[in-house]
């Protein structure tokens, strides 16, 4: 796979700040939900951040309109391209919408069917390629340069990265300072936003991100202090992908992460359950992540006050009923 290259400056608190703004009166701010029984079950007090009832049914509104809004008049004239394999193309699609802004979105052929739909619907045109064979980044930039477009990826992105924290900025906003942020993990996009929101808002707060068991560069990456690209891992988690962190998104998780855990396909499908039977919310595999780790005690919390980030609940009816129903 083809790594993106290195945009020209990495984000600061500032660009939250800035993102924030532009977001205000567009963005959903999203509520924060509590529950008796996820705080018995770990001894901790969780504060979930429900950014599945974000416009498009996702965190990723937040980092694609923020990333449009900042562009100058000409670019958005020409247009935007974005690869994704759901939240971000839905996302990228209605801010455009929102903006005037013609979109294209690169996605892959197995993206779940309400996704490419929604995002259709949304009124970019997408174009299809296959993740396993073909390299979504090669392809995207083919084609922006092809047609002048520019290219916004889904997490390497200063603008995204930005929009991506003010869900922190948010939920600590509502709940005062927190001990631990726990946020899924992909490209490092959202945790990366987080992370600089809690380190302002909240200094001392352990940020701490999740990834699907077959999907863990990032926890190797953190590990060996560089990089790490895997093959397209096999998960019900699409959100998460991902073969490679960005080269925006490593340095700032390098700093600011205080660990990297994984959770197996099955104890996503226990938390989408959870989530539907005790707190009447659907959740997609990616965005159960950051619960079913405090959950299914991979990360220790009793005693803390620990927000966790939903990311979102884009996940197909039938497969939500096929996951749950088992």
């Amino acid at each position: 796979m083809t790594e993106p290259s290195r945009p020209s400056r990495s984000p600061t608190f500032a660009d939250v700040a800035r993102a924030a703004e532009r977001l205000a009166g567009v963005a959903h701010r999203t509520p924060v939900l509590t529950s008796r029984t996820a705080d018995a079950q770990t001894g901790a007090r969780l504060f979930f951040k429900a950014e599945n009832l974000q416009r498009a049914g996702a965190f990723k509104f937040r980092g694609a309109y923020n990333a449009i809004a900042a562009l100058p008049a000409d670019a958005r004239a020409r247009g935007v391209l974005a690869y994704s394999s759901g939240n971000h193309a839905q996302a990228m699609a209605l801010a455009a919408r929102l903006l005037a802004v013609p979109a294209t979105i690169v996605m892959p052929l197995d993206a779940p069917a309400m996704k490419v739909a929604a995002t259709e619907g949304y009124g970019a045109e997408v174009v299809r390629f296959d993740r396993y064979t073909q390299d979504r980044v090669a392809l995207g930039r083919e084609i922006a340069e092809a047609r002048g477009l520019t290219l916004i990826p889904p997490y390497d992105h200063p603008d995204v990265i930005a929009g991506q924290g003010t869900a922190a900025l948010e939920l600590i906003e509502d709940t005062g300072p927190l001990d631990m942020l726990v946020v899924c993990l992909g490209g490092g996009g959202l945790i990366s936003g987080c992370a600089l929101a809690a380190a302002e808002r909240s200094p001392g707060c352990a940020v701490i991100g999740v990834e699907p068991e077959a999907g863990d560069d990032g926890q190797r990456s953190f590990r060996a202090g560089r990089i790490v690209t895997i093959p397209v891992p096999r998960t019900i988690a699409d959100g998460a992908q991902t073969t490679f962190l960005g080269a925006l998104t490593f340095p700032i998780i390098r700093e600011r992460v205080a660990d990297i855990v994984t959770v197996s396909d099955g104890e996503l499908v226990a938390t989408m359950r959870f989530f539907a039977e005790r707190m009447k919310l659907v959740v997609e595999p990616t965005g159960c992540l950051a619960a079913a780790a405090l959950l299914h005690g991979r990360i220790a919390a009793r005693g803390k006050r620990v927000g966790v980030v939903i990311s979102g609940g884009n996940v197909d009816l039938a497969a939500f009923a096929r996951h749950v129903g088992t």
